[in-house]
């Protein structure tokens, strides 16, 4: 795996590593998700929050929660609930919108009262950066965070070209939300050479490191007798995913696998034709389709999997996004079966992980069934990847953040002591 071993300024030189803090820092994350569920921001906030630092979270309501909660010293703001799945742009476009809005007012009313010394800005989508506008001209520094690269994102979920006037006009609102932030992250290496290449000089990578405090073996190191042998696959259900290769692997492999069950946990626009291709190949005893839930619990379920499952194909936008579901399974133990996308070969080797052919049922079959069958191999492969993923985890890198946004605020700081 390549490492981020470095912080690299705007002119892109390295930078040294940040004193400890002046004073404590008031930090807002702004993100069009669940905060609970998303690990990459529970991370980030958590890392501040660790270290005295105040952190507010912006971020969507489900019907059951407060408006308003605490939870690990992160005060959670949820200001839009968001309870069905997107079926067209334009829908999912009127959402983002309607979000942006009501972000940019939550966010410049707290400013005005908090002073906010550093707003942090998740995408999808890149615009919602904008949301920090009365931060920006008031003095607050201005992160960027792409998870997603959202014109190849697009493309693959609307089925756009390149050549589209909207894949271009997606490119134009990179570039601007870009220029808007004093700091782009983003979410694994090959993406931050496109963005170096086509829309900043201002960017880091930050991988999504697990957190092995959260993330590790089961108790029992074993599988409950007459268990049956699950492969899980955990997250988003998008085409790009690859979630109904792995249901017609799975439906190859049923009869050499007796006791084998494929469990999935995720929501999408794919859900409906997934569960019609389970009732079709007659597997609704053997694959389950269940809701997303917390992380707590999600680390819990990872643990207690026999195999893990990243199917994604290797077109477009899935060839080059970085899943953290693949370190997940590593740092709890579990062996796990990639797809051999241009960015996991780039992160892994065949000593970490069982590779198969993308978008390839058959290759797929065939690897479920070797997992299944050589159970000592298989686990030989997932104790190398544990050690792989604990020398890859938020609490090996997390410091990489902290320095960054401490730097980002460093000038200030040092204004202030010259003050003195």
């Amino acid at each position: 795996m390549t490492q981020v071993s470095d912080i690299r300024d705007r002119s892109g030189e390295r930078t040294a590593a940040t004193a400890p803090p002046a004073r404590r820092l008031r930090v807002c994350h702004v993100a069009y998700t669940f905060y609970e569920a998303d690990n990459r921001v529970i991370r980030y906030a958590k890392e501040m929050a660790g270290r005295g630092h105040s952190v507010d979270v912006i971020a969507l309501r489900r019907p059951d929660q407060p408006m308003i909660e605490t939870v690990d010293g992160v005060r959670a703001i949820r200001i839009q609930r968001r309870s069905i799945t997107e079926s067209t742009a334009t829908v999912y476009l009127a959402k983002l919108v309607w979000f942006l809005t009501k972000a940019f007012t939550v966010l410049t009313c707290l400013h005005v009262k908090r002073r906010y010394d550093v707003v942090h800005v998740h995408n999808v989508p890149d615009f919602l950066v904008f949301s920090a506008l009365v931060p920006k001209l008031t003095g607050a520094r201005i992160i960027l965070d792409i998870h997603d690269i959202v014109p190849e994102l697009y493309k693959g979920k609307f089925g756009i070209t390149e050549r589209s006037g909207t894949f271009k006009a997606l490119l134009g609102v990179e570039r601007a939300s870009c220029s808007f932030a004093d700091h782009v992250i983003v979410a694994n290496d090959l993406w931050r050479d496109t963005l170096l290449r086509r829309s900043t000089k201002r960017c880091t990578s930050i991988l999504n490191y697990p957190d092995v405090s959260l993330f590790k073996p089961r108790e029992t190191g074993v599988r409950t007798h007459g268990a049956p042998f699950v492969f899980l696959y955990p997250g988003s259900l998008n085409h790009h995913q690859g979630v109904d290769v792995a249901i017609r692997a799975f439906a190859l492999a049923r009869n050499e696998m007796p006791d084998a069950q494929f469990h999935v946990y995720g929501h999408g626009p794919a859900r409906p034709m997934l569960e019609q291709l389970i009732q079709d190949l007659q597997l609704q005893e053997r694959v389950k389709i269940m809701d997303r839930v917390p992380i707590q619990e999600m680390a819990r379920i990872i643990a207690s999997a026999d195999v893990g499952v990243v199917p994604k194909r290797a077109d477009g936008f899935g060839n080059e996004a970085f899943s953290t579901k693949i370190l997940e399974f590593m740092a709890s133990g579990v062996p796990v079966i990639v797809s051999r996308t241009r960015v996991d070969e780039h992160h892994f080797n065949p000593t970490l992980v069982r590779f198969f052919k993308p978008g390839d049922e058959r290759d797929l079959a065939t690897a479920m069934l070797e997992l299944y069958h050589n159970a000592g191999g298989a686990q030989a492969r997932a104790a190398a990847a544990r050690t792989f993923a604990h020398l890859h985890s938020w609490q090996r890198h997390g410091g990489e953040y902290r320095q960054l946004v401490e730097s980002l605020v460093r000038p200030a700081w040092s204004g202030q002591a010259a003050a003195l």
